[in-house]
């Protein structure tokens, strides 16, 4: 078979896990969604079929979900993948990201070696599949409590504002929740719905400031309880936060311009090589040879440890300047 009927293979393949997976993870998810349908009826409704709704999956997808349940068990922290899926804000349960992390690292494995012609490429693939995840949950996560983090300190003048208008403080995380965007707006209405049903606002205002790691959200709920304790305006304590944030955005700001030279030199110094082994690869396949036999790969392998080791530190030092 030619390069170009391997390379079409490859991407068929690829084309088919990808929707495979996303057959195996939609049937799952529809039947949640239909039982959240019945649970939403009127008393008394029996116009739907409720044991063709409540069967268990197909079995293919019992299997597959329940293969990455016992893997999760196994080898994993059930609680600490939900807790991380939870901060990056995505619908889907820890088994279901398994499922689609796998296919994923499959499906670009197997692809990777019909465009290089190494086949170890997809078993690299796979193996580097789990830190890929992880990295795209924390980099999601951390991007939702910086937006969040910059929607702060608004939110914070708001309800200074109607607290000095005479609104309960309750009322005034309520208009956060309804007049504010993504992400403040999903959160603090989490935290109404949660004082709704009995728990006490400061403590669900606490599990915010867990779930999002931030530190202005800790500021803010010591400040309520130092008030709520000693006495005094919250209105003007929660202004004064306010101003304090900006500040200090205004700071991390002018600081991530400022490094924004030493992370893309990390990225570009630790992609380029890859990108060029990738690309002489496909363009010249021999020339590479003596690099994938013997103890080539050896010498490969122990070249990325010290790049990856490397871009860490670069980006270890860009990052551990805090304001």
């Amino acid at each position: 078979m030619t390069d170009a009927g391997v390379i079409a293979a490859a991407g068929t393949a690829v084309a088919g896990i990808a929707l495979g997976t996303t057959g195996i993870v939609s049937r799952a998810r529809a039947r949640d969604a239909e039982l959240v349908d019945v649970l939403r009826m009127p008393y008394g409704e029996t116009d739907v079929q409720l044991g063709a709704i409540t069967t268990e999956h197909g079995t293919v997808v019992a299997s597959t979900l329940g293969l990455a349940n016992r893997v999760i068990e196994r080898f994993g922290d059930r609680d600490g993948l939900r807790s991380r899926i939870e901060r990056a804000d995505l619908s889907l349960r820890p088994a279901e990201l398994v499922v689609i992390s796998a296919s994923l690292g499959v499906a670009v494995g197997f692809f990777l070696a019909a465009l290089t012609g190494v086949w170890w490429m997809a078993g690299f693939a796979l193996l580097a599949t789990p830190a890929g995840a992880a990295w795209f949950l924390g980099r999601r996560a951390a991007h939702r409590s910086q937006r969040f983090a910059s929607q702060l300190p608004e939110a914070l003048g708001l309800v200074s504002s109607s607290l000095s208008a005479g609104h309960t403080f309750l009322r005034s995380i309520q208009m956060i929740a309804e007049e504010f965007e993504e992400p403040l707006a999903g959160e603090f209405g989490r935290v109404v719905a949660e004082s709704q049903l009995g728990s006490p606002l400061v403590d669900a205002l606490e599990r915010m400031g867990r779930r999002l790691s931030l530190r202005e959200v800790d500021w803010m709920v010591q400040a309520i309880r130092i008030q709520q304790h000693v006495g005094g305006q919250l209105a003007d304590l929660l202004a004064t936060l306010a101003d304090l944030m900006r500040d200090r955005e205004e700071v991390r700001r002018e600081i991530k311009v400022l490094t924004a030279e030493g992370r893309i030199s990390a990225w570009v110094l630790g992609g380029l090589p890859v990108a060029l082994f990738v690309v002489v690869q496909v363009v010249n396949p021999g020339y590479l040879s003596p690099m994938l036999h013997g103890w080539g790969p050896a010498w490969l392998g122990a070249t990325a440890a010290a790049m990856a080791a490397g871009i860490s530190m670069i980006l270890h030092m860009v990052k551990k300047v805090e304001v």
